[in-house]
């Protein structure tokens, strides 16, 4: 049954909702935050660091640096579509087909070549791998909950109301 405004039967959008929540804004700060501090660490501190390394080492931070890297700017994508969604300026639909375009699987961790490198380095891969982690966490969720799901308790109230209308 609908409701004289019709919006009685109108579908939950959870993903949409997930969207706009705090859980998703403090998963964004902390997403853009990582890839500020990492960008900063690569071009200023880092950079100094690499010059001290051995060569097995310099490998080791060549690598795990362009892994971080680019597994950060999948995560800023993925975060940064969510939010146009949460915004108004895109629709899930068309989050969820480019989302697929976007990997959150990326580099498993490399314990061997993360020993050879500096700590600073090693706590910024350590950091964008708990971030991949919730944001897998959050994809999951947001992919299971796509499909709209018809509103239980507007249509039960809807029912209740005609019921009584009717006596």
């Amino acid at each position: 049954m609908e409701r004289a405004d019709g919006k009685g039967d109108e579908p939950i959008r959870l993903a949409e909702r997930r969207m706009a929540s705090p859980a998703f804004a403090a998963l964004f700060q902390q997403g853009m935050r990582l890839v500020e501090d990492a960008a900063a660490y690569l071009d200023g501190e880092g950079r100094q660091a690499s010059r001290e390394l051995s060569r097995a080492a310099l490998a080791a931070y060549a690598q795990q640096s362009m892994h971080l890297s680019t597994r950060l700017m999948q995560l800023a994508s993925w975060l940064l579509l969510q939010r146009a969604v949460a915004e108004g300026e895109m629709s899930q639909q068309t989050a969820s087909r480019e989302r697929v375009k976007i990997d959150l699987k990326g580099a498993a961790p490399d314990e061997a070549q993360e020993a050879l490198l500096p700590d600073e380095l090693i706590a910024l891969i350590r950091r964008s791998h708990e971030l991949q982690r919730q944001i897998a966490q959050f994809d999951a969720a947001i992919s299971a909950g796509e499909e709209a799901r018809p509103n239980a308790v507007a249509t039960h109230l809807g029912r209740l109301r005609s019921a009584f209308e009717r006596h």
